[in-house]
């Protein structure tokens, strides 16, 4: 049976809630029972980006969810030092560092781990001492892989959007090439390997090639089937086919 854990971003839970509400008691849908019926379904863990535009995930959604899961809370977020404060006062179990634009629709690439390696080594020994284990969200580049490994991140979280949105199979080729061997650099260099981003039902098993793998990290896609299915349901159905997964 895999090891291979199912991480659930709710961020468009609150995507759909902050299209109609902002502070209201009556807002809808409720982002705590969202994640416990994920977790029901068989997440592992949760994650929620606290963006700093806030465009979706709030300050009280964070603390909310940390005081009431009985799984760990996986916390993204970028190298801001607000941010960075208001973590280390939270302590979730887990952080992933991930860049940020104001324009994106969506997270488009990894953090420049090469560009901003003195940057991110100073927080990351701060959260790190705070007692919370670090990710960066990285493109598969091993030139990204090792600063990762200089900024003293416990983990990374692989990026693959490219992978995802590659549109022939020589393209999956390359992307998938490409995640093998940081993963590979990755687990070498003895980091926690992640994985995360536009992955579906549909391209999860193509990702089955890359080694080492600990944790996927899925948001819109289990978000889009729970409206047709329910989130329990469609968690369950998603993890029973991570179970086909050899890390080996």
């Amino acid at each position: 049976m895999s090891d291979l854990k199912l991480g659930v971003n709710i961020d468009h839970v609150a995507t759909i809630r902050q299209a109609r509400y902002r502070l209201e008691k009556q807002a809808e849908p409720d982002v705590l029972f969202c994640a416990n019926e994920a977790i029901r379904g068989g997440a592992d863990s949760i994650t929620a980006h606290l963006r700093e535009d806030r465009r979706h995930i709030q300050d009280h959604d964070i603390v909310t969810l940390k005081e009431n899961l009985n799984v760990p809370l996986n916390l993204e977020m970028a190298n801001v030092q607000e941010i960075v404060d208001f973590a280390i006062e939270i302590k979730p179990k887990f952080i992933c560092l991930v860049p940020e634009k104001r324009i994106e629709l969506t997270t488009e690439g990894g953090i420049n781990a090469v560009l901003n390696e003195g940057d991110l080594t100073k927080t990351i020994r701060k959260l790190k001492d705070a007692g919370i284990m670090v990710s960066l969200f990285v493109d598969p580049d091993l030139d990204q892989i090792r600063s990762s490994v200089n900024c003293g991140a416990n983990m990374v979280e692989l990026h693959t959007g490219n992978y995802a949105n590659a549109v022939n199979d020589e393209a999956i080729d390359i992307e998938l090439q490409r995640l093998v061997l940081a993963s590979e650099a990755a687990h070498a260099e003895g980091l926690q390997v992640n994985a995360g981003h536009g992955i579906t039902a549909s391209n999860l098993e193509g990702l089955f090639v890359v080694p080492f793998l600990s944790e996927l990290n899925v948001g819109h896609h289990l978000i889009a089937r729970a409206i047709q299915f329910g989130l329990r349901e469609t968690v369950s159905k998603f993890k029973e086919k991570m179970l086909r997964y050899d890390n080996n």
